[in-house]
């Protein structure tokens, strides 16, 4: 951390809804968190679809991270996570994600699962203290040769 940072005060994060306005950010910090981003009518016909929650952590007017599930049933799946490139690394994560978790809680979802690269280290780090475990894996999932875990929580 440099000088500046730890000097200024940073402004904490606005934890809201996202919706279909929002495409366009989010499709922009996917694609600059995932080799295959999505494109952003593919992320706007996901913020349309009802079975879908969406959360977004805005700096000022800035979108700093997003998450996303599908919901089915009392399950869900978390779609996609991200945090943007210059806000990595500072604690943003946790609270997104315990945010989202406790609305699809309110949503009626018992169990909530999610796929992660094995050698994507934060991100393991992430789910383990929010309490996720693995349940299984797909070997040789992700581009070189990486397994995906399947990791599972149950809410409530």
């Amino acid at each position: 951390m440099n000088l500046v940072s730890r000097l200024m005060p940073t402004a904490q994060p606005a934890l809201s809804a996202a919706a279909p306005r929002d495409a366009a950010a989010i499709a922009r910090l996917h694609a600059a968190s995932f080799g295959r981003g999505w494109h952003e009518d593919e992320v706007h016909r996901l913020l349309l679809d009802k079975a879908v929650v969406a959360h977004r952590a805005m700096i000022r007017r800035t979108m700093a991270g997003f998450i996303m599930s599908r919901m089915a049933a009392d399950e869900a799946e978390i779609l996609s996570v991200a945090i943007a490139p210059a806000r990595r690394g500072r604690g943003l994560s946790r609270p997104l994600l315990e945010f989202h978790l406790r609305s699809l809680a309110g949503l009626g979802a018992r169990t909530v699962f999610l796929e992660v690269d094995e050698h994507n280290a934060p991100a393991c780090r992430l789910y383990g203290n929010a309490t996720f475990h693995e349940v299984g894996r797909r070997q040789g999932y992700y581009q070189g040769g990486g397994a995906a875990l399947i990791l599972r929580r149950d809410l409530g």
